[in-house]
């Protein structure tokens, strides 16, 4: 069972993260994929932060806009004169309300602020989980917002100290989840991760039978560009548990 409680955990568990939004549906990190990933049942949605210039967050993955031969950094452009589909994120709030929760990977660090502001202006901090490549900073995190909830996105093949001393310390600096490729979880690893008090999130669960099968693991969360085979997978694995 968990025993890092810094961030209470809701009871909501498993959440089925919409990757990007309805990514196989519509256009990825547009209001219309989120909304799209909603309608389907997603009880989570998941995106990448970035800053822009004039200081607002704003939702997109590779954090440039712009032709291959002419990148612009988002972080160099006011928000006014970015492509009209990137969304920010209190446009997201402002759209799709705050009854869900949302995984944030925090491609900017100097996002931070902005993120937690934003998150909290609508009331939705606490369904709310961060997340970045390195636990370490995240630690300093946990301070600044008891209220939201913290990922590592990690590979076994990073953690030279093996999993059991990644998730204890984890645990011990107030990270709440542990999110690794869907390839590289297992029964025991799963057990691993929750005896420590730390969740297991795997994401790339694209097919049923690998959803199944992390479902089957006992994960705590699932994401996925197929939003219709994800909530299925999840409500397959409630009927097995009840």
């Amino acid at each position: 069972m968990r025993k890092n409680t810094t961030t209470p955990i809701p009871p909501r568990l498993p959440i089925g993260f919409a990757h990007r939004g309805a990514r196989a549906e519509r256009r990825e990190n547009t209001i219309d994929a989120f909304t799209r990933a909603l309608e389907l049942g997603a009880s989570g949605l998941e995106s990448d932060a970035w800053l822009t210039a004039d200081g607002v967050v704003v939702l997109d993955h590779d954090g440039v806009t712009g032709p291959p031969w002419r990148h612009r950094a988002i972080s160099a452009q006011e928000r006014s004169s970015l492509p009209a589909h990137i969304p920010s994120l209190a446009e997201l709030y402002e759209r799709c309300g705050a009854g869900f929760e949302l995984s944030l990977d925090v491609k900017d660090a100097a996002a931070l602020p902005a993120v937690l502001d934003t998150a909290r202006r609508h009331g939705a901090a606490g369904r709310l989980w961060l997340c970045y490549h390195d636990w370490r900073p995240m630690a300093a995190w946990r301070r600044a917002a008891p209220e939201v909830h913290l990922v590592e996105s990690s590979n076994l093949h990073w953690m030279k100290e093996g999993l059991s001393a990644r998730v204890s310390a984890l645990a011990a600096a107030g990270i709440d989840a542990l999110n690794l490729h869907a390839s590289q979880w297992d029964a025991d690893l799963v057990r691993e991760a929750r005896s420590a008090g730390v969740l297991a999130f795997a994401w790339d669960g694209q097919t049923a039978e690998v959803l199944d099968r992390l479902l089957g693991f006992g994960v705590d969360a699932v994401y996925s560009d197929h939003v219709e085979r994800m909530v299925a997978a999840i409500s397959r694995a409630a009927v097995a548990r009840a």
